[in-house]
């Protein structure tokens, strides 16, 4: 192939890729917008469930969406909040449930009420959270765990909240080189080992967080970068006059989980801070 071939594909890859995010940013604004007009007309758990594209809006930012159609579950959570401690939201292994639940109780003060500017702000970054995080995740699995990774990772509560999330567990699993849990026999001691090594202060600590999300994504791309023989395509970036291929999940690093709600309208044209060639040095070490 011909560097005038190579070079014409990789701007037809990036066009195609860009005329994608435009799309999708179109799509999130519109829903973002219906949301913002509509939500301040809801006052019951009734009126939110009977309202399919609030719904499933409200359920997207608390990282939810695959429960759309389980109303009684969703009328339920709603309807008991989540202040007492045997409340179902607080009860069920999804931590996003309680979010979910703390988040559109209809009677709280009006300060912190589902239509209150402050919680309307925290719904619409936690959709564009969820959107940016599949929109990456089309591109790499691994940006998309760990954007995921950044997001949930400091609402954990202890090692048994890691095994509980799939996606959770298996970054932590990646990180450290774990392997995956055998039987229900040993969740204990595998809960109790992830404690150790994630500790909850660590998870809460922006630096230290960062420091994770960083080895994971060393590991990931050692594996699956366009280095290696792993199945996960690079993500290929364009910038106006040369084009290269670099590690999607490296791309994490670049400072997108910073900004996560505005990093919509500039993806296309972001590059990473740390070379793939840099992070696969990295030690993994526990």
């Amino acid at each position: 192939m011909t560097s005038t071939t190579s070079t014409y594909l990789s701007i037809e890859n990036n066009l195609s890729r860009y005329q994608k995010l435009e799309t999708q940013k179109t799509s999130v604004k519109t829903a973002t917008d219906y949301y913002q007009a509509n939500i301040g007309k809801v006052t019951s758990a009734d009126q939110l469930i009977s309202n399919y594209r609030l719904l499933s809006y409200a359920l997207q930012a608390y990282g939810l969406g695959d429960q759309i159609n389980n109303k009684a579950l969703i009328k339920k959570v709603l309807e008991q909040g989540a202040t007492k401690a045997n409340a179902l939201a607080n009860t069920l292994p999804n931590a996003n449930w309680k979010r979910f639940a703390t988040a559109f109780n209809f009677s709280a003060t009006a300060a912190s009420a589902p239509n209150s500017k402050t919680s309307v702000a925290t719904t619409v970054t936690g959709y564009d959270e969820q959107q940016l995080e599949a929109d990456q995740g089309a591109s790499n699995p691994g940006v998309q765990l760990a954007l995921y990774f950044q997001r949930v990772a400091p609402t954990v509560k202890d090692g048994y909240s890691v095994l509980a999330d799939k996606n959770l567990l298996q970054v932590v699993q990646t990180i450290f080189n774990l392997p995956p849990t055998a039987s229900a026999a040993q969740l204990d001691k595998e809960a109790v080992a992830i404690g150790k090594l994630a500790p909850v202060k660590d998870l809460q600590d922006p630096a230290k967080l960062k420091k994770l999300v960083e080895r994971f994504t060393a590991t990931y791309d050692s594996k699956y970068g366009p280095a290696s023989d792993g199945t996960a395509a690079p993500l290929t970036v364009y910038d106006g006059n040369t084009s290269s291929s670099v590690s999607a999940a490296s791309t994490v690093l670049s400072g997108l989980v910073s900004a996560l709600s505005s990093s919509l309208a500039s993806q296309s044209s972001y590059t990473p801070l740390i070379s793939p060639a840099l992070l696969a040095s990295l030690p993994f070490g526990g």
